[in-house]
């Protein structure tokens, strides 16, 4: 599937800002099951100092804020060839060891809850695999679905409390149970193209579990499913946090409005081009 994105990010300062760095993790690399054929990041109200990987290998950009401006813009426009793996990434490389993905982190946490989930679940732990999966289904069913009840600092154990959230919500759960059994899990930060719009709020986010014998697998307990060929996975980390498209630091901005614009739809037209000019078939995902 070829897939085309446009994500606007406008940050709106109150007061002029007299300093300011942001860390932007927001462009996707070619991985297993995707390539990125095309994009480009535009900047407004800020400039570019310097580009690397972080201890995840995800792609940062490191710009500061023009001291003054009302505004910072960030627009990212790309197009990205995706495959459905079943959710398979592979196996684990990096500067990451396996082990450092089963610490808690402040967002995942276990505590009562996760405990309490985990007993009452009745599935066979030897066939991991598929204990993951009816994992994804009881969180799902426990923990409503409910835009605007949580941020970006509520804990796994807070939300299942809550009994509502969102994708990152049902990711820290799927996350802070796993590693209480042991299977190394990460958090995923990217893009899904829905089935019944274009124009949507926000990215998402899922979560990988290393399972043996697979690698990495991705969950994504908001959608009961693993991540098909509709997905673009931009950062991974150990929560949120480290996965975030933006963050950083702005000096004397006083009270901050966040403004989103994303669109995330099929190029059909750029695929059927594909097609023509290569005189082969579209692969059709396992």
């Amino acid at each position: 599937m070829l897939l085309t994105v446009k994500h606007t990010t406008r940050y709106i300062f109150a007061d002029q800002v007299t300093h300011g760095l942001q860390r932007l993790r927001l462009k996707p690399k070619s991985t297993h099951g995707q390539e990125v054929v095309e994009w480009n990041m535009t900047l407004a109200g800020a400039a570019p100092q310097a580009s690397y990987e972080d201890q995840h290998m995800n792609h940062v950009d490191l710009v500061s804020i023009e001291p003054g401006v009302p505004e910072v813009v960030v627009t990212c426009e790309g197009t990205v060839r995706t495959v459905d793996n079943n959710g398979v990434v592979g196996p684990n490389f990096g500067l990451m060891p396996l082990w450092c993905f089963l610490r808690p982190t402040k967002l995942t946490r276990p505590g009562t809850k996760v405990r309490q989930l985990l007993a009452g679940i009745e599935a066979d732990r030897t066939d991991m695999l598929g204990y993951l999966h009816t994992l994804c289904r009881v969180i799902g069913e426990q923990v409503e679905y409910v835009p605007g009840t949580t941020d970006a600092h509520t804990t796994a154990e807070q939300a299942l409390a809550a009994g509502k959230g969102v994708c990152q919500d049902h990711a820290h759960i799927f996350i802070a149970a796993g590693r209480m059994l042991d299977v190394p899990m990460r958090y995923v930060g990217g893009y899904l193209r829905m089935d019944d719009r274009v124009e949507q709020e926000a990215g998402h986010g899922w979560a990988e579990a290393h399972v043996p014998g697979l690698g990495w697998v991705g969950f994504d307990v908001s959608n009961a499913i693993c991540p098909d060929e509709r997905y673009i996975r931009v950062a991974t980390g150990c929560d949120y946090s480290e996965a975030a498209p933006v963050t950083g630091i702005a000096m004397g901005a006083g009270e901050t409005r966040l403004d989103v614009h994303l669109s995330v739809d099929e190029n059909r037209v750029g695929m059927q081009q594909q097609q023509s000019g290569s005189g082969g078939t579209q692969a059709q995902g396992g």
